[in-house]
């Protein structure tokens, strides 16, 4: 992070503690002209609002400790310690980062042209077992080159 940007955060933090600050110093001004049930109900729906916002807190700090977790250590071993692979590329490990979000696409280009050739050798392989079946029959080959012949297996059966 820049030095520009720490020095923005951390002034923008201190505005948010002073703003916080104010703000509560307000209310507790007025809080002593407030009735005591109103302010006992006020006080019971704080600590239920506190416990809400420190309950969802801990739950989304622990679902994004569990997802990062597993991305962390695949970016760290595809960083290789931070330049210690980078290959003069400046920034470490942004060449291996980069170069695993392409290999996704590699192996589906890859999948997609073995399918291809799968695909065409099936084919290779279904029109060999018809040229076997022909060659095999008692039909002499000449007999397909016969314009009457083609007419005849165009017929329907009789």
């Amino acid at each position: 992070m820049s030095t520009q940007a720490t020095r923005s955060s951390t002034g923008l933090e201190a505005l948010e503690a002073h703003l916080g600050a104010r703000l509560a110093a307000s209310l507790n001004e007025r809080a002593i002209a407030v009735p005591h049930d109103i302010a006992e109900r006020l006080r019971i729906s704080r600590e239920q609002a506190v416990a809400v916002a420190r309950q969802a807190r801990q739950a989304h700090a622990a679902s994004r400790a569990s997802a990062s977790a597993p991305a962390a250590a695949g970016a760290a071993v595809l960083a290789g310690g931070r330049g210690s692979f980078g290959f003069g590329m400046g920034g470490g490990g942004r060449f291996w980062l980069g170069l695993a979000a392409w290999v996704p696409l590699a192996a589906l280009i890859a999948g997609l042209v073995l399918i291809q050739q799968w695909n065409d050798r099936q084919q290779v392989l279904a029109a060999a077992e018809i040229d076997a079946v022909l060659l095999a029959d008692d039909l002499p080959p000449a007999a397909w080159t016969d314009p009457g012949f083609r007419e005849y297996l165009k017929a329907p059966p009789p």
